[in-house]
């Protein structure tokens, strides 16, 4: 059963608990990224995606891999090159042949897993990207007339690279609204590339530990709807998404560079994120601070720059104001 607002109080101490263990666990291995665990973890218990953006070696394959571990989930990688076709992701009737009668039989692709990591996403043709369309917002994949469920959990963890843009296709609009958060990972820091070097040349075998299981998943990611949101603070992210649009935006620089700006699923995400940043924080209704930590993850992939603003380089997020 869903969990109701008045059984919320007696739970949120289970749930910071629980919580505390899992981004304990994640950040013993994931090193020097604080904001990506945190952010990473708000899509999962949110029901969404995550874009992950950063140079090589900052540990976005290894996000993957360590939330499947700390879940007890399978996690699969599948790199993105321009050959991918959506078959190779998806899946594909084969012809089986047993005791002289031939049957046709699904062999399912890498896509049914739980954490699936789409390595260099914008090597891939857009119409290969877009075979994931289906699997984010429905939980589905359909093949010929026949739908098959994806597991549960299930999570697209999408990776790109800033610095090598040659020979990419860049993401469709469509599909990179159906991302709940883009993660930008950083180079660590001195003191985390040291600790990071220790790790990776030691005898020790890295794998984090299971905390929690799908079930236990399930139910968490329940109490986040439950968390009280006043209408006041949704109006404020409405009015900030609004305020991204050239249309109906009073700013110069949104007008002079923006195509497109937020719509309603980043409204959506920043509402969800900022519930969760409540009851990570033990309160079972969310704040002003709440929002503002939400809305830059949530907005900074679904404003879309016109051919001046691609041109100046101009950084999405110093075109979000809240």
């Amino acid at each position: 059963m869903p969990v109701s607002v008045h059984d919320l109080p007696s739970l949120v101490q289970n749930f910071q608990a629980d919580f505390t263990k899992i981004e304990t666990e994640l950040s013993k291995y994931v090193l020097g990224q604080p904001e990506a665990i945190r952010c990473a973890l708000t899509a999962l218990f949110c029901g969404g995606h995550i874009l992950l953006e950063g140079a090589p070696g900052v540990g976005k394959t290894w996000l993957a891999r360590c939330l499947g571990d700390v879940f007890d989930a399978h996690a699969s990688r599948i790199p993105f090159t321009p050959d991918l076709m959506p078959a190779d992701i998806i899946g594909s009737y084969v012809i089986m042949e047993e005791q002289g009668r031939r049957t046709f039989e699904f062999q399912r692709g890498p896509i049914f897993g739980n954490f699936i990591l789409a390595d260099q996403i914008n090597r891939a043709m857009p119409k290969t990207q877009s075979a994931l369309l289906e699997a984010m917002e429905s939980g589905q994949v359909t093949v010929s007339t026949e739908s098959f469920k994806m597991e549960s959990p299930f999570m697209v963890m999408a990776t790109q690279n800033p610095l090598e843009m040659e020979g990419t296709f860049p993401l469709p609009e469509s599909q990179v609204d159906r991302f709940f958060y883009k993660i930008k990972m950083n180079l660590p820091n001195e003191e985390g590339m040291l600790k990071i070097a220790m790790n990776a040349t030691s005898t020790e075998k890295l794998k984090p530990a299971k905390v929690c299981d799908a079930n236990r998943l399930s139910k968490l990611k329940e109490m986040v709807r439950a968390v009280t949101i006043s209408s006041d603070l949704v109006a404020s992210i409405v009015k900030a998404a609004v305020a991204t649009n050239p249309q109906s935006s009073n700013s110069k620089q949104i007008k002079q560079y923006v195509r497109y700006g937020v719509g309603p699923r980043g409204v959506n995400a920043a509402v969800m994120g900022a519930k969760f940043n409540a009851l990570v924080e033990g309160r079972v209704d969310c704040t002003k601070a709440d929002v503002k930590a939400a809305i830059l993850p949530a907005f900074r992939h679904r404003i879309f720059l016109n051919y001046e603003g691609v041109a100046e380089m101009i950084n999405t997020d110093t075109l979000i104001e809240y």
